[in-house]
C-alpha cells in the first residue's frame, strides 16, 4: 500500500515555506491528538481490570476478558481496516474510527447502570474496532502531512503523545475511577443486600463520567475532522507484492520468529499492566489509588525508555540492544515474582523501561530484506498483537489456580522475555526462504 498525491498540483507536492507549514499544522495537530486518545483508551484498561473485577465480582480470569475484547477487535479488524482505508481514504477512515470509538465509550453508561460485565466487554470490543481504524489510518497519514524528508520526525513526534498517555491515563483513572474503598468477601457477605448492592453500583457507576467525557471529546474531534479541510491524499495499491499470499511471507524464517516474538511481547506488556495495580496491592501492600499512581510512573519510565533506547541504538546494533533489554526484563520478572515490599514496584517500573523498545525493534528486524513481501510481513506483525488477548487470560487462570497469588502469574511475562531473547540472538538472522 503506497501513498500518492491525487494530482501534480497537490499542495503536498508543490507548496513550500510558511504557507505550506501552516496548512499542515492544524491537520497534524488533530492527527497527533488521535495518538494521545488511543493511548488513553489502552492505558485506562489497566485501571478497568481491577476496578471491574471489584464492581462486577469477577475472578482474575474473567477480568482479563477486558484485554481479550480489545485485542481480539484489533486482530479481527486488521484486514478490514486496511480495506476501508483503501476505499474511503484517510479522512473518512479517521472519521469512522472516531465515531465507532465514541459509540463504545458512551456504551459504558448503560453497562454501568446495569452492572452488566458482558455489556462492558461489548463496549470495549467496539472501542477496539474504532482504535484499529484510527491506528491504521493515522500512522501513515501523520507521515505525509508535510515534507517527505521530515516524515520520520513527524511520526515519532506524534507517537510520543501515545507515550504521554501511558503516564496520564493511570493517574486520571486513579483519581476519577478508583474509589479507594475495598471490602473483602467476608465483609461483603456481612453487609445487608441493600448496602452491598449500593456499594457495587457505586463502584460500577464511577466509570460513567470519564467515559462520557471521552466520548463527547471524540465527537468534538470528529466534527473538527469533518469541517476542517485536509490535504488531499489517497491510498493506492500499486505494490504487486502486496497481492501475494500472506502465507508466502512466512517462508522467511526471521519474519516467522518476529511474529512469534511480537505475539509474546504484546502479551507480556498487557500482562504486566493488567495486573500492575493488584500486584502493587498484594506485593507492596499499597492501596488501589496509590497503586494507580505508580502505574503512571510505569508509563513515565516506558516513555523514557523509548528516548534512551533510541539514543542507545547509535551505539548498539538493534538485535544486541533488544537482547540486553530482554535479559534485564527477565531478571526483573524474577524479582517481581520472589520479591517483597516496595522492591516489587521498582521491578515492575523497570519492566516498563526495558519493554519500551521491544515492539518497534522486533517489527523492524522482522521486515528486514522482505522485498515485495514487506507489506504482507507487516500485516502479520500487526495481527500478532492478538497475544494481548490470549496471554493475560492464561495469566489470570494461573493466578486463580494458585489462590489469587498475583506474583506467581508473572512467570508468564518471564517466559515471554526468554522467547524475545532467542529472537534477538538467533531468530532475527535473515536466512533463505524455507522450501
Amino acid at each position: 500500500m503506497s501513498i500518492i498525491t491525487e494530482s501534480q498540483n497537490s499542495p503536498i507536492v508543490n507548496e513550500t515555506g510558511a504557507a505550506s507549514k501552516t496548512k499542515y499544522l492544524i491537520p497534524f495537530i488533530l492527527v497527533t491528538t488521535l495518538f494521545f486518545l488511543w493511548g488513553m483508551a489502552h492505558n485506562l484498561d489497566s485501571i478497568l481490570i481491577p476496578h471491574l473485577k471489584k464492581a462486577c465480582q469477577l475472578n482474575n480470569r474473567q477480568s482479563t476478558l477486558i484485554d481479550t475484547a480489545v485485542f481480539m477487535a484489533y486482530f479481527l479488524m486488521a484486514l478490514p481496516a486496511g480495506m476501508i482505508l483503501k476505499k474511503w481514504g484517510y479522512k473518512n477512515s479517521l472519521l469512522l474510527g472516531l465515531l465507532i470509538f465514541s459509540a463504545g465509550a458512551f456504551l459504558f453508561v448503560p453497562a454501568a447502570n446495569t452492572r452488566a460485565y458482558e455489556l462492558f466487554l461489548i463496549a470495549l470490543f467496539i472501542i477496539g474496532c474504532g482504535l484499529t481504524l484510527l491506528e491504521t489510518a493515522a500512522n501513515p497519514y501523520a507521515a505525509v502531512l508535510g515534507p517527505k524528508e521530515t516524515s520520520t520526525f513527524r511520526l515519532n513526534l506524534a507517537a510520543s503523545f501515545n507515550g504521554l498517555a501511558a503516564m496520564v491515563a493511570p493517574i486520571v483513572g486513579a483519581l476519577f475511577i478508583l474509589s479507594g474503598q475495598e471490602h473483602t468477601a467476608d465483609e461483603l457477605a456481612a453487609m445487608s443486600e441493600v448496602d452491598r448492592l449500593a456499594y457495587l453500583n457505586f463502584e460500577a457507576g464511577s466509570v460513567k463520567m470519564p467515559y462520557i467525557i471521552l466520548g463527547t471529546f471524540l465527537l468534538v474531534v470528529a466534527l473538527l475532522f469533518y469541517f476542517i479541510k485536509f490535504p488531499e491524499v489517497k491510498v493506492e495499491d500499486d505494490n504487486q507484492g502486496e497481492k501475494r499470499s500472506l502465507w508466502a511471507a512466512l517462508k522467511h524464517k526471521h519474519l516467522s520468529w518476529a511474529v512469534v516474538s511480537q505475539f509474546f511481547y504484546v502479551g507480556a506488556q498487557v500482562c504486566v499492566t493488567s495486573f500492575f495495580i493488584r500486584m502493587a496491592q498484594q506485593g507492596a501492600n499499597f492501596d488501589e489509588r496509590t497503586a494507580g499512581y505508580w502505574l503512571g510512573v510505569y508509563g513515565l519510565l516506558f516513555m523514557g525508555g523509548r528516548f534512551v533506547g533510541t539514543f542507545l541504538m547509535r551505539i548498539f546494533k538493534p538485535n544486541v540492544l533488544l537482547a540486553i533489554f530482554a535479559v534485564c526484563a527477565a531478571l526483573l520478572s524474577i524479582v517481581a515474582i520472589t520479591g517483597e515490599g516496595v522492591i516489587v514496584i521498582y521491578a515492575l517500573g523497570g519492566l516498563g523501561f526495558f519493554m519500551s523498545i521491544m515492539f518497534p525493534t522486533i517489527f523492524a528486524l522482522g521486515i528486514t530484506d522482505l522485498g515485495e513481501e514487506t507489506k504482507a510481513g507487516s500485516s502479520w506483525l500487526i495481527m500478532s498483537i492478538v497475544g494481548g488477548a490470549i496471554l493475560p487470560y492464561i495469566m489470570g487462570t494461573i493466578i486463580d489456580l494458585n489462590h489469587d497469588n498475583i506474583q506467581i502469574g508473572y512467570f508468564i511475562p518471564f517466559v515471554c522475555y526468554l522467547i524475545i531473547l532467542y529472537f534477538a540472538l538467533i531468530g532475527h538472522k535473515v536466512r533463505n526462504k524455507v522450501a
